[in-house]
């Protein structure tokens, strides 16, 4: 047989389905994939059965039901102050990373340079490497994984596409201030550089803290696209409908992408999200604060446990260092004992860094029932004790 892409050969199982399928094998209790427990809204769902019956079951036009497109481009303004046109600026995709897919290919011609922070969600760089891209990585650092401005900085340079990130960050749980967005728009206009911005956890933001988007900022209107996910918004992520909002020039080639990929997403899942979309403020920030609840659950309890935990500002996950509890072997090596011995499975930080890294640090994952978080505790405290930092 001839060789294979040589891209896609040489990458391992994506840790999630790695560390999801020993949970499933040890029946672990799985705080390690960002899925919610639960059915998702039950509202959204009824409009979804609902349109199953009611709509057109055929395809829907490429660029996404009219009325989702309008929506999203409504949610945009009303939350984030964001003006876009949803006829020449916003694309319904199979989810988020269709969307950045679509994104990435459009824009990155083979030697361009593509800014990106570590740790980072793992499908970016292999997306940017089958476009040609090169990675130009920037460390972030815990505890509060600011953005490093000389480092960000000297990753700017003549060849210099995009800037690519997601606030708020997956796996980390940061939120990207407004003096690091300030910051980036800056490096954008200098180098004449796009943004393209993974904004799923939108509206899971924490403690009085509001959501910023980069393409509000001065300038950048024209230059950025972000990206959104009903999944995350409204907890269905088995439902894989995404969205973009960018800049009319750059809207055009993405399209042309997303057609050959996906094409379309399925008609009656994306009237639901329309309806979604359009609900009031509360409909949205009872799920943040929600969220913010079992954040605080796990966080006491893994506390009360001895682990030092970092903090989160946002999205569904919690990283705590490992050498607080006595540990200092590799952080994917830690999980693995955790899932088989434990019966509770996390997720190791250093999976988010290129080539992967041993880091002292793993994710759990907190948008589960209170049982799932409480069982998880459970099984941990007898384990720590018996371990009792002789590991």
């Amino acid at each position: 047989m001839k060789p294979l892409n040589p891209l896609f050969a040489s990458l391992g199982t994506t840790i999630f389905e790695v560390m999801s399928g020993l949970a499933r094998q040890h029946q672990a209790i799985n705080l390690g994939q960002g899925f919610p427990d639960g059915n998702g809204s039950p509202e959204i769902v009824a409009k979804a059965q609902e349109a199953l019956a009611d709509k057109p079951n055929q395809y829907p036009p490429m660029l996404g039901l009219p009325e989702l497109r309008q929506a999203v481009a409504a949610h945009g303004k009303r939350f984030f102050g964001i003006e876009a046109d949803w006829q020449s600026q916003v694309i319904v995709t199979s989810g988020a990373t269709e969307a950045l897919a679509a994104s990435l290919l459009g824009l990155i011609a083979p030697g361009d340079e593509v800014v990106m922070f570590e740790p980072m969600y793992d499908s970016y760089l292999p997306i940017v490497r089958l476009a040609g891209g090169v990675p130009k990585l920037v460390r972030l650092t815990p505890p509060h994984w600011a953005v490093p401005e000389a480092e960000l900085r000297a990753a700017f340079g003549p060849k210099t596409k995009l800037v690519l990130f997601n606030t708020p960050h997956n796996p980390v749980g940061k939120v990207f201030s407004a003096a690091e967005l300030k910051l980036i728009a800056e490096l954008c206009r200098t180098h004449d550089a796009l943004a393209v911005c993974d904004e799923v956890y939108e509206h899971l933001v924490f403690d009085g803290a509001k959501h910023r988007s980069i393409m509000a900022e001065p300038g950048m209107a024209e230059r950025s696209v972000r990206i959104g996910s009903a999944g995350k918004t409204f907890s269905l992520t088995g439902w894989k409908v995404g969205y973009i909002t960018a800049a009319p020039a750059l809207m055009p080639i993405i399209a042309k992408v997303h057609q050959f990929l996906t094409f379309t997403t399925p008609p009656n899942l994306q009237a639901a999200v329309a309806w979604g979309l359009g609900q009031e403020e509360g409909f949205f920030s009872t799920l943040g604060r929600e969220m913010q609840r079992k954040r605080d659950l796990l966080a006491a309890g893994l506390t009360r446990l001895g682990f030092a935990v970092q903090p989160s500002a946002g999205t569904y996950f919690l990283t705590v260092d490992i050498r607080s509890i006595g540990y200092f072997g590799s952080d994917t090596d830690f999980c693995k004992r955790l899932t088989l011995e434990a019966g509770v499975a996390a997720i190791p930080v250093g999976a988010f860094y290129d080539g992967g890294l041993d880091t002292p640090y793993v994710r759990f994952c907190f948008c589960k029932d209170d049982s799932t978080l409480i069982g998880a505790l459970d099984r941990l405290e007898p384990y720590l004790k018996k371990v009792n930092g002789a590991w």
